[in-house]
Order: structure tokens, then C-alpha cells, then sequence
């Protein structure tokens, strides 16, 4: 097939929703490279991301870009190689969140450097969605959130908290500081282990290197925060499973994630090998299937418009502090990581991708639960 007709059905599928190639509009692709239309032709997603790394196609405003394909439903003119293909016929036949994957899968992303997240995120270290109501400051949006899940579950000072996938300890330390709690942190990533018992000192917080199956003592409270999109869906069960050993009967279980619409058995193929392998991002129908018999849900909040914004002052945050990271990371890490977290934005301003946070009681709360907004 020659490059003329290769560009022209590229064009067309964009055309759909109203982007142009070499366009005057900020969401237009501007091609520096005509492999570009066989590439992503034939490798979808995957093709369309790296080539971007590669420096085949620029885009002023590439959050703008995928919120209008996203809009328009472009994904589903994708094609994808064998590569790909078999990817994901992996993904379906072994459960690649085992046991003794999950920490090399998780290490994969937290382990790249303490420096860059230091400079990326707000001075609490949170790496998930903020709560953005009445602020535009992301260090307020993520105190707002941090302070939501304490109210949520109905923290009291005293209390000892699970924190499954603690990550820098931003929740274990907000939660001792504010509330007075107990917090026991567990993570694979050996990375925020240090940064977190280094940020947590002289506090009642326990961060430990273990795997949450590991975890076998009683709690007041539990909180799982952007983990569960590392848990994979044939762990789901035990996932629920393993919180309700640990949960004590009268307390509360928040579980903050990204979700999707509808359910899916395999990633994204650029996500999945370059950002975050082996991820899932579960639906509601899969998490309440898991916790069927086990949990009641008491309340479910999206969100999900909130990441946008926490994304963009992400990606702010990575560009303006470029300069002080190019020593540590090449500039296709630059354009991979800004591909990454603008196309992330744009994931969610479309609302495609979604963000729960779920309060979940072993026997119900008597006489109901009160939402908290």
C-alpha cells in the first residue's frame, strides 16, 4: 500500500473527530516522519505511542488530541500487530499479577527514581487523584482527598489503619498527623520503603516491604489507594478476601482506584510496556463480583473529571522541572513521560477512564451510611 493511501486512511479515521493531519488547530498531529501511517495502521495504540517517543509526530496540546479521539471513538478503528495480539492472549491465559511478579511489575514504574516523583508531585508525595473542590492548588487538592478518605472512614485518633500500597506514605502520615491514627504501610517498591520511613519518622507509622496477600492481623480500618489497578482481575477475589481477614467487623474499607466502563481482561499496549506492566483497571462490575458475599458497598463517588486537572499540574510540575531530571533520563524518558500523563489527561477529560472511591462494611453500618462529599 503506497504512503498517499496509508496517509489518507490515517486522515480519514481522524477527520471522525475533527483532527487533521499537518492541521493549524493545537490538537492537529504534525508528521515529521511518513512511516508514521503504516506504524500505526498496524501496531494501534502501542505504534501511535512510540512513534511519538521516537520523534515521528509532534502535537501542540496532545491531552486535547486524545480527548477528542476518545470522544469520537477512534479506538475502535485501531488495528494491532502480532506483538500485540500475543500480549494480550498472555494477559488472558496466566494471571501476571502472581505473587512473585507483582514487586518486579510494580518496581517497573516506582523504582525509576525517588527525584523524579519529588519534583513531579505535591509536597505530600500523593501519586493519585487529587480532590480538587474550591482549590486549584494541587497540594490543597491533595490534602482535600487525603482528608476525604479520613472522613470517609470515620477516622478517630487511636484507630490503627491498613494502608495497602502505601506508596510514599502521603495517607499514613496525613492520617497520623491529623487524626492521630495508627497506620501499618505496605509496599513493593523498595524505593518508596525508604522514602516513606524517612518522611514518616517520629510518627506512629509502620511502613513494611510485603506483599498485601502477606498481611494476616486485625485492623479498624483498611484503605487501598491507586493499588487496586495493579491487582489484576483474577486476584480481585483475593484482593477482597485478603481485606476482610484483616478488617475488623465494625470497620470501614476505602478503596480509591481508576476504573473503566466496562470490563476488560488486558491493558493498553503502550501502558502496559512502558508504564505500568501488567495493570488493569477494573470495572465496577468486576469489584462488586469480588466482593460478593464478603463486602457491602455503602457508597461509590467518581471523581474522575478531577484527575484531569491533577494530571495537567503533574505534567506542569515534569516540564518546568525538566531541567534539574535530563541528567538522570534521556529525552525519549522526556517524551514518553509527557506522552504518558498528557494522554492520561486527555483519558479522563474525555471520560474514559473513571475514579472511584468506594466505602465498603463487612455487615452494613446500622442504620445506614452517610455519604461524605
Amino acid at each position: 500500500m503506497s504512503t498517499q493511501t496509508l496517509q489518507k486512511t490515517v486522515s480519514d479515521i481522524l477527520a471522525v473527530a475533527g483532527i487533521k493531519i499537518n492541521g493549524s488547530d493545537p490538537w492537529d498531529l504534525q508528521i515529521h516522519n511518513e512511516k508514521f501511517y503504516k506504524r500505526v495502521l498496524s501496531q494501534g495504540t502501542l505504534g501511535l505511542g512510540e512513534s511519538y517517543m521516537d520523534g515521528w509526530w509532534d502535537c501542540a496540546q496532545l491531552d486535547e488530541f486524545i480527548c477528542r479521539a476518545l470522544r469520537a471513538d477512534l479506538y475502535k478503528h485501531a488495528k494491532f500487530g502480532w506483538k500485540v495480539m500475543m500480549e494480550m492472549l498472555m494477559d488472558k491465559a496466566l494471571n501476571m499479577q502472581a505473587k512473585g511478579k507483582a514487586a518486579r511489575n510494580a518496581q517497573r514504574h516506582y523504582d525509576i527514581g525517588n527525584r523524579l516523583y519529588q519534583l513531579m508531585l505535591d509536597k505530600r508525595m500523593n501519586y493519585s487523584c487529587g480532590y480538587w473542590k474550591n482549590t486549584n492548588s494541587l497540594d490543597v487538592a491533595q490534602e482535600n482527598k487525603l482528608d476525604l478518605i479520613c472522613r470517609k472512614i470515620q477516622l478517630q485518633a487511636g484507630q490503627r489503619v491498613l494502608d495497602i500500597g502505601c506508596g510514599w506514605g502521603g495517607f499514613a502520615k496525613f492520617a497520623a498527623e491529623r487524626y492521630g491514627a495508627e497506620v501499618v504501610g505496605v509496599t513493593v517498591s523498595h524505593n518508596q520503603l525508604a522514602l516513606a520511613k524517612q518522611m514518616c519518622k517520629g510518627l506512629p507509622v509502620e511502613i513494611r516491604l510485603q506483599d498485601y496477600r502477606d498481611v494476616n492481623e486485625q485492623f479498624d480500618h483498611i484503605v487501598s489507594i491507586g493499588m487496586v489497578e495493579h491487582v489484576g482481575y483474577r486476584n480481585y477475589r483475593t484482593f477482597m478476601q485478603t481485606a476482610a481477614r484483616c478488617l475488623k467487623d465494625d470497620g470501614l474499607f476505602l478503596l480509591h482506584t481508576i476504573g473503566h466502563a466496562f470490563s476488560k481482561t488486558s491493558s493498553d499496549p503502550f501502558s502496559n510496556t512502558y508504564l505500568f506492566p501488567n495493570s488493569l483497571l477494573p470495572s465496577v462490575k468486576q469489584l462488586a463480583a469480588a466482593a460478593e458475599h464478603i463486602f457491602l458497598i455503602e457508597d461509590l463517588h467518581n471523581f474522575g473529571a478531577h484527575y484531569d486537572l491533577t494530571l495537567m499540574a503533574w505534567f506542569k510540575n515534569f516540564d518546568s522541572n525538566w531541567d534539574e531530571l535530563k541528567e538522570e533520563y534521556d529525552e525519549r524518558f522526556y517524551r514518553m513521560w509527557k506522552y504518558y500523563l498528557l494522554t492520561y489527561a486527555g483519558g479522563f477529560r474525555a471520560r474514559n477512564n473513571q475514579l472511584w472511591q468506594i466505602v465498603l462494611s463487612k455487615k452494613g453500618v446500622p442504620g445506614g451510611y452517610e455519604s461524605v462529599r
